[in-house]
C-alpha cells in the first residue's frame, strides 16, 4: 500500500499559520510515503514567501513533488512573469516536478500555467509542449502500476463555479485517459472534489484538493489522503 498525502493552494504570505501546522504535524506523526503539492505555495510569488514555503516543505521531512501554480508566477511584473518567471524558485527548486520513487505508482506533472495570455491570468491553459511531455510519460509507465496526474488547474469543471476553463483541459483529459492515467490531481478552486470522468470505457478521477490558507470557500482548510494498493485508489478528504 502506498499512501500520499495531497495538498495544494498554501498560499505563503497568507496562509493559515494553525493549518499550516496542523499538516505537518499530520505528516511526522503519519509519516506518509510522499506529499504531492499541486501549486500556489505562494500569494504573490515574492522571494521571502518561497523561502517559507521552501523550510516548511524541508521540514515535512518526506518526499515532496511541487507542481507549479498561477499564485506561483509575478502577477505584478510582466516582464519578470514573461521573461524570467522562476528566478524567485531557488528555495523550492528542487521539488518542482521532482521524480518519486514509489512502488506500484508513477506521478506525471502537466503544467497548467501560463506566462501570457488574453484573458485572466489566473485561468488556467495546458500547453502542447506539456502534454506531449506528460504523454511521454505514460508511455512508459510500468504495467500494473497506478499513473496520477499533478497539475494545478482542474481540467475540465466538476462543481466548481467562479473560474475560467483551462485551455485544452478536456482535450488533455481524453488524451490522458487514453494513454492509461487513473486520475488527475489538482488545486486552484480551494474546495476538494472527486469525481469519476468516463471515457472510451475507462474511469479516470478527477481529485481536488482544498487550501491550508485564509482563503477558504466552502470547507475548511484541507488536505487528501491518498491510498494506492491492491488495485484500488482511495481518497479521503481531510479537514482540521
Amino acid at each position: 500500500m502506498t499512501r500520499l498525502f495531497h495538498v495544494s493552494d498554501i498560499h505563503f504570505g497568507r496562509e493559515d499559520q494553525a493549518a499550516v501546522r496542523w499538516f505537518a504535524d499530520m505528516v511526522h506523526a503519519e509519516r506518509p510515503d510522499a506529499v504531492v503539492c499541486t501549486g500556489d505555495l505562494t500569494m504573490r510569488a515574492r522571494s521571502h514567501e518561497f523561502e517559507a514555503a521552501g523550510a516548511w516543505l524541508k521540514s515535512l521531512d518526506v518526499p515532496v513533488t511541487v507542481e507549479v501554480g498561477n499564485h506561483d508566477l509575478p502577477y505584478f511584473n510582466p516582464f519578470a512573469r514573461l521573461l524570467n518567471p522562476y528566478r524567485r524558485y531557488q528555495a523550492v527548486e528542487s521539488m518542482i516536478e521532482a521524480e518519486l520513487d514509489l512502488p506500484g505508482v508513477l506521478v506525471v506533472p502537466l503544467k497548467t500555467t501560463a506566462r501570457f495570455q488574453l484573458r485572466n491570468l489566473s485561468h488556467g491553459r495546458v500547453s502542447r509542449s506539456g502534454l506531449k511531455a506528460a504523454l511521454a510519460m505514460l508511455a512508459d509507465k510500468p504495467a500494473g502500476s497506478t499513473a496520477l496526474i499533478a497539475a494545478h488547474h482542474p481540467l475540465i469543471r466538476t462543481d466548481f463555479v467562479g473560474h475560467g476553463d483551462t485551455i485544452r483541459g478536456p482535450e488533455a483529459l481524453t488524451m490522458l485517459a487514453e494513454a492509461g492515467a487513473d486520475a488527475v490531481l489538482s488545486g486552484h478552486v480551494h474546495d476538494a472534489f472527486d469525481v469519476e470522468h468516463r471515457h472510451a470505457g475507462r474511469t479516470i478521477r478527477l481529485i481536488g484538493a482544498g487550501t491550508l490558507s485564509r482563503r477558504v470557500r466552502s470547507t475548511p482548510p484541507s488536505f487528501n489522503e491518498i491510498a494506492i494498493g491492491r488495485g484500488r485508489l482511495d481518497v479521503t478528504a481531510r479537514t482540521m
